[in-house]
């Protein structure tokens, strides 16, 4: 009790920073910008870290689905809460398309379906007219949510941005702690005892994979919605990577480390080069003045450290920590 007491703690800590991040100089756009991610990085952990299913192809659902809600919005001229739900609905019928094809292999075999299946929609979205190909689709509006609140004010996306991302955190959270998700975590740890008790292990492994995928379908909707454009790059095999390094580095199979992990990759991508002028000029090293061309490197060796010295993560060494002390 005292633990949950403690995390909740944290979490109205976290969600009271974020409410008050626009008043205290943070760009409303960047901080969507992360809240997106952090919202795919725990879709993704909930079925790498409590069903055991690791997928390297969830760069289709991110990016597939921001496509159909960018151009629903634009092309179609459907309203913004409409354009979510087709999005959120694109990255559930890819996901169970994809499970129903890859859910019968395991390890490496099914992992390498998922990245087979993910470029083929790569490809789709490279070669569609709709898409823009190479230059993306480019100028989704906005609009007004349920044709009052206008979303063009920064201020008014963030909040309504904020409150779709801890819906979605909220219900990731109820699935874990339901009996739904006590089976999953059992068949992770266990499928053989878990098919032995009589589960349709099968069924329970796609709804998880549908619901992943669902879930990070609003995070590619919400992303285009916010930015508003959708790039190959969010269909490309390098988000799938990103979201894995993402999950690693937080800390696989807890709830926070999503959070944290999304965190620090996005800070990096973004603030990198700013970090290497300030070492630069602290240091008088030119060297560090280059940092902001080496993103894919510096993010690379942070995660071989990670690896190497918390094997689970930031928030999983800190949570092994806190119950070794208790």
């Amino acid at each position: 009790m005292k633990n949950n007491n403690i995390s909740l703690v944290l979490y109205g800590l976290l969600l009271l920073g974020l409410i008050a991040a626009p008043f205290l100089g943070a760009y409303p756009v960047f901080v969507m910008k992360l809240m997106c991610f952090a919202l795919f990085a725990s879709a993704f952990n909930l079925l790498l870290g409590f069903t055991g299913l690791l997928s390297f192809g969830h760069a289709a659902f991110l990016g597939g689905s921001a496509y159909i809600a960018g151009e629903a919005m634009k092309a179609w001229g459907l309203t913004p809460e409409l354009g979510l739900i087709a999005g959120t609905l694109t990255g559930a019928l890819l996901g169970w398309v994809f499970g129903v094809l890859a859910i019968r292999r395991q390890g490496i075999y099914f992992a390498m379906i998922t990245l087979a299946l993910a470029q083929m929609v790569f490809f789709i979205c490279l070669q569609a007219k709709f898409t823009g190909g190479e230059d993306g689709l480019q100028g989704v509006p906005r609009g007004k949510l349920f044709g009052v609140l206008d979303l063009q004010n920064d201020l008014t996306m963030y909040y309504v941005a904020l409150v779709i991302v801890v819906i979605g955190f909220l219900l990731i959270v109820r699935t874990i702690h339901s009996p739904f998700g006590q089976v999953l975590k059992g068949i992770k740890e266990n499928e053989p005892r878990a098919l032995s008790l009589g589960y349709d292990v099968g069924r329970f492994k796609l709804l998880a994979f549908v619901i992943s995928a669902a879930l990070s379908g609003l995070a590619g909707s919400l992303k285009t919605l916010v930015l508003g454009f959708a790039t190959l790059s969010d269909v490309h095999w390098t988000a799938s990577g990103q979201v894995i390094l993402m999950t690693l580095v937080g800390g696989l199979g807890t709830l926070s480390g999503p959070l944290v992990g999304s965190a620090v990759v996005v800070l990096l991508e973004n603030k990198i080069g700013e970090f290497g002028h300030l070492l630069a000029s602290l240091t008088s090293i030119e060297w560090f003045g280059t940092l902001g061309e080496s993103v894919t490197m510096v993010t690379g060796l942070i995660f071989v450290i990670c690896v190497l010295a918390f094997r689970r993560g930031v928030m999983g060494e800190i949570i092994a920590l806190m119950s070794r002390r208790r």
